[in-house]
């Protein structure tokens, strides 16, 4: 919240640059006379660098402040002010400090100063997040952040509606990753749909969940063929949100949905099945965006498709070398059955076509290949558009959401033929497999303009993000500003 109080009972935390001291700050007003006294002694001990983090109690022993270091003043940007607020928030949470307060001031223009706040807010919010759902609680419960208190002179809207959006777009990542982080055996195609609907209640939002006898209506073979080795069937989550003007053609974002990845027959080794309950993350991220939208009241028309399966190995399992015929009437000739997450995704693509998008966007957790080419700080960008990778790359920067354009073009098209079906699922090459993967879900999207993301780099976090170990949340925060934007 923002407010203008003396918050002298509060700990305080200290953004600094490099070479400054916590006298140069307004905060350092808020102490009281022998807070600051104790503060001048120490000059040295109180300046920090960029990503370092001190703590000191106060003599009074009432509360402690905490001081952040941002770097040089010249080479601030804006993403190094929300990842020093992680930093504070998991501080406090270290710390057992349950409200904290900083000092807030305008960032350039009103709109800058709106994102600016809108990204320290979504970031407290990501920090302050733990999968705790399954631990028992300590005797003095989980350590959160209740509240976090922004300080300044005088009220200014633009932090206000900073704050607000941000932590509307933070509870929404938050959600996802709550979603992804669920384990599979708790997290079926059902659950997930009707985790879908209950989501959507109280929202603009209208959801229509298929079921296995209007999928094989449909002909969605892929997701039929994925699906036949669990017991547990499949659904095909449809969210709409009319939010724009009835001509307006909508924004159709597509999620991979499969809710745990055995590899099926083609079954993965064991260093690689562990963390499969999280291949449903480009679904739990297109659901938490549509809401993150519906909260936000964007005034766009937007679409939201999720072919959720469970891919498992059994009697009843497809096998490497079946023919599946899609929606669209194309067929995969699958090779391997772990290349599963194309599959459906192609039925999803053919799909989208019904609504004639302006653009088409979807988010899997689809290669390795993406990992080994990127490592884990960027998800993979892929669009035949120049255009279009120039904005999702600005905006990936602008919101944290980071990715980076990987080639598509007709020349890997040959990688991908089949021998006894017209597309193969997986290459005939062992190289630059995530790019082959874009190649093939492409043919199912060349009537309207499309991105697809691999985030599998993304799909969890690492330790340079200041976040609890788990899934990331990617890229909800991208789709939303996509949207708001596009």
């Amino acid at each position: 919240m923002l407010r203008a109080p003396d918050p002298r009972d509060i700990p305080l935390v200290f953004f600094m640059f490099e070479g400054e001291s916590p006298k140069s700050s307004k905060l350092f007003n808020f102490l009281a006379d022998g807070e600051k006294d104790y503060l001048k002694k120490i000059p040295g001990a109180t300046r920090v660098s960029e990503k370092e983090v001190k703590v000191f109690l106060l003599p009074n022993a009432e509360r402690k402040i905490i001081l952040v270091g941002l770097g040089k003043s010249k080479e601030f940007i804006h993403q190094k002010g929300s990842l020093a607020m992680r930093m504070a928030v998991q501080t406090a949470r270290k710390e057992k400090i349950k409200k904290f307060a900083f000092w807030v001031g305008r960032v350039g223009t009103p709109k800058e100063t709106v994102k600016f706040f809108e990204g320290v807010a979504t970031n407290a919010i990501m920090a302050d997040f733990e999968f705790v759902k399954y631990k028992t609680p300590p005797k003095d419960g989980f350590s959160f952040v209740e509240e976090v208190q922004g300080i300044s002179k005088s009220k200014d809207k633009n932090i206000s509606e900073g704050f607000k959006r941000g932590m509307a777009i933070g509870e929404e990542v938050n959600a996802c990753r709550s979603l992804a982080n669920t384990p599979g055996g708790d997290m079926t195609p059902k659950i997930l749909a009707q985790h879908a609907e209950d989501d959507s209640k109280g929202t603009k939002i209208k959801v229509k969940i298929l079921k296995e006898d209007k999928i094989k209506e449909l002909g969605m073979g892929g997701i039929l063929g994925v699906s036949k080795g669990s017991a547990e069937r499949p659904r095909f989550i449809i969210m709409e949100y009319w939010g724009g003007k009835k001509s307006e053609k909508p924004i159709v974002l597509v999620g991979k949905g499969v809710t745990f990845d055995t590899g099926g027959l083609n079954l993965k080794p064991e260093q690689a099945i562990y963390e499969m309950h999280m291949d449903m993350s480009g679904g739990s991220a297109v659901i938490h965006s549509m809401r993150a939208a519906a909260r936000l009241g964007i005034k766009k028309n937007i679409i939201a498709l999720v072919p959720a399966v469970e891919n498992m190995p059994s009697g009843s399992s497809y096998h490497p070398g079946d023919v599946l015929k899609t929606m669209s009437g194309k067929t995969i000739e699958v090779l391997n059955t772990d290349a599963e997450g194309r599959i459906i995704l192609a039925d999803a693509l053919s799909y989208a076509k019904k609504y004639d998008p302006r653009l088409v966007v979807d988010v899997a957790t689809l290669t390795g290949a993406a990992m080994v080419a990127l490592g884990q700080r960027y998800s993979g960008l892929f669009t035949p558009s120049q255009k279009l990778e120039a904005v999702f790359r600005k905006l990936g920067e602008e919101t944290g959401d980071k990715v980076w354009p990987l080639p598509l073009s007709a020349d890997f098209e040959e990688d991908i033929k089949g021998t006894f079906g017209d597309w193969a699922n997986i290459s005939k090459t062992r190289y630059g497999g995530a790019t082959t993967a874009a190649a093939f879900l492409w043919q199912w999207a060349k009537d309207y303009p499309w991105v697809h993301l691999d985030i599998a780099p993304r799909m969890t976090t690492i330790e340079g993000d200041y976040l609890a170990k788990g899934a990331a949340g990617a890229p909800v925060r991208l789709l939303v500003r996509l949207l708001e934007e596009f």
